[in-house]
């Protein structure tokens, strides 16, 4: 992979400022609900909205989130060609797992990783959703299926021979994995909530 240039910079500076809009929080506060950071969680995500007991809100903050990827790389595509889309996308997740007006304390990045996907190759995006509902409806675990999908779609890029979006995937991926730390020990442990559980 070359080294980016000036496009490839500005588009992930691009994707970080969309990425970083904390639509979870904006949309609980105009609702009059609780701060999100203040419940659950902590985190700014649709998972934590849904613990005001809003659905509404809690979709759409879920799609939202995802919107904000979807619109990262697809303009930065449309201005600047395929490899400026990805680094969008780099930017548009850490934009929302570590957005700077909140001190760095965002979401876990589900709904955004999505979002970039969409934008990315719609099919990849197709089978993480597919994987995601097959492992959820399986286990009960919202957590479990966002790491077992996040696992399947850079493989997904690597055998089509897409590799350098693979890579990119691959430490979203990381990422992913590493803000569903306390998730993981919790599966491990067998304390994890499993979907519809109370809080």
């Amino acid at each position: 992979m070359n080294e980016p240039g000036l496009a490839e910079l500005a588009s992930l500076v691009l994707g970080y400022g969309l990425g970083s809009i904390p639509f979870g929080l904006l949309i609980t506060r105009g609702a009059g609900t609780a701060d999100i950071r203040s419940i659950g969680s902590g985190n700014i995500g649709a998972t934590n909205v849904l613990r005001t007991g809003r659905k509404d809100l809690a979709a759409l903050t879920l799609v939202l989130d995802a919107l904000k990827g979807t619109l990262a790389v697809l303009l930065a595509r449309h201005l600047a060609g395929d490899a400026a889309a990805i680094f969008a996308g780099i930017g548009a997740f850490l934009g929302h797992i570590v957005p700077v007006w909140l001190g760095f304390k965002g979401g876990k990045g589900v709904a955004t990783y999505l979002g970039c996907l969409i934008g990315l190759w719609w099919p990849a995006a197709l089978a993480f959703a597919a994987v995601w509902l097959g492992v959820a409806f399986a286990t009960r675990f919202s957590s479990a299926a966002a790491l077992v999908a996040s696992a399947v779609a850079p493989l997904l890029f690597f055998l089509t021979g897409q590799i350098t979006d693979g890579a990119a995937l691959g430490l979203m991926t990381l990422l992913l994995w590493w803000k569903h730390r306390a998730n993981l020990s919790r599966l491990l442990q067998g304390t994890e909530s499993r979907i519809g559980a109370k809080a």
